[in-house]
């Protein structure tokens, strides 16, 4: 078998692009990724016609490590967002492939079921006015739809420090959602990379009082330094790993002991061969996974079937919930969470398939997302 064509498909949204792809073959098996970066979608559409002639055409699907390897070792510049974008969603559609042609689902292929079930979290559900009141009021949407646990960035455009005024802000936020929820929903504090060590150490003691399952990305992902410094000042669980990217890249964090989950992207950290590595890494010191996904269906298939066969697995963000109801009927099959877990894909391959006419009814939006202007967390595009 050979891959023959590699196609992208744009999916426009409010505030972000969806990239998907259909890898062909020779033999009729056409599979699915994805390869969604937000604000570097030009970026990856540009990269992808160049990865594809120097290393996919012609590449036998199910030689997978070989793939990704020449896809990494043989590009003199390695790594970054756009090239491992690129890689994860090419290694995910091979996987979609290899499980149709076998017919059997991806996570039995590699390793097959640990947990009987996997629990998610709600993200980018608190797209209203910044205040506890109206938090508090829109947080019971999720839990309506079942889940046990939600994420929030209550810190506004917040950079490096904080003012006083919206140091207690953020606080306030964060005690509305504890009060609305009760105290047997997880609440996950996301920092966005923000802030010093100090802001984050302070905002983490002030916050411990509403019982913050973990604080993430508390710094700039690159000051690994400050991290450290953070994990040994505050008593809350941290978590990172969004903007690192293959399992090179994860080295130094783990080796810093700073984080307590790890959270890779398994559309932008290499895919779900390279998150089993990451996953084992972080298994020898301890450290347990919460993938990543802030993008769409496809990415969620396939963080769904990473997490069932993984043993040190935490945990699953969701977004599709609270994205346009659009986006995944756009990709059929897509895993849901009910009574806010996952369960069992049980389809060969992914599971999932592409209605290309919807996809061509919501084309490319040129825009920028940008997470330090005020009102970001409404979560649409400024020109």
């Amino acid at each position: 078998m050979k891959i023959t064509a590699v196609e992208p498909l744009v999916l426009g949204t409010s505030w972000r692009n969806l990239i998907f792809l259909k890898v062909s073959t020779d033999e009729g098996l056409v599979g699915i990724g994805e390869c969604t970066l937000q604000n570097r979608e030009e970026g990856v559409l540009g990269y992808l016609q160049g990865a594809v002639r120097r290393h996919v055409l012609g590449t036998d699907p199910f030689n997978i490590e070989d793939l990704w390897l020449r896809m990494y070792r043989n590009e003199f510049w390695r790594g970054g967002p756009i090239a491992t974008t690129v890689m994860s969603g090419i290694e995910i559609a091979c996987w979609d492939i290899v499980g149709k042609a076998v017919g059997q689902p991806v996570w039995r292929l590699l390793g097959g079921r640990c947990h009987e079930k996997v629990k998610a979290y709600a993200n980018a559900w608190y797209t209203v006015e910044r205040t506890p009141q109206e938090f508090a009021k829109r947080v019971k949407v999720v839990l309506e739809k079942g889940y046990k646990a939600l994420k929030v960035d209550p810190f506004g455009p917040g950079t490096l420090e904080l003012s006083r005024e919206e140091k207690i802000r953020s606080v306030d936020l964060v005690a509305a959602i504890r009060e609305a929820v009760g105290p047997d929903v997880e609440i996950f504090v996301e920092m966005h990379g923000r802030f010093s060590a100090a802001t984050a150490i302070e905002m983490a003691r002030l916050l411990e009082p509403y019982q913050p399952g973990w604080i993430e990305e508390p710094c700039p992902p690159e000051d690994i330094p400050s991290l450290k410094k953070v994990a040994e000042h505050v008593r809350i669980p941290v978590a990172t790993g969004e903007r690192y990217f293959t399992h090179y890249g994860f080295r130094e964090v783990i080796e810093s002991d700073a984080p307590d989950i790890l959270q890779p992207d398994v559309i932008h950290s290499g895919g779900i061969l390279n998150m089993k590595k990451i996953a084992a890494m972080g298994d020898v010191r301890s450290m347990v996974m919460a993938p990543h996904n802030s993008n769409g269906p496809v990415c969620t298939a396939a963080s769904v079937h990473f997490d069932f066969c993984t043993t040190n697995l935490k945990v699953q963000e969701c977004f599709d919930d609270f994205s346009e109801t659009w986006v995944v009927e756009a990709v059929p099959g897509t895993p849901r969470p009910k009574d806010g877990y996952f369960h069992l894909p049980q389809g060969p391959g992914l599971g999932v398939s592409l209605n290309e006419d919807l996809i061509k009814e919501h084309p490319f939006k040129a825009g920028f997302f940008n997470m330090f202007e005020p009102d970001w967390h409404m979560r649409q595009f400024t020109k």
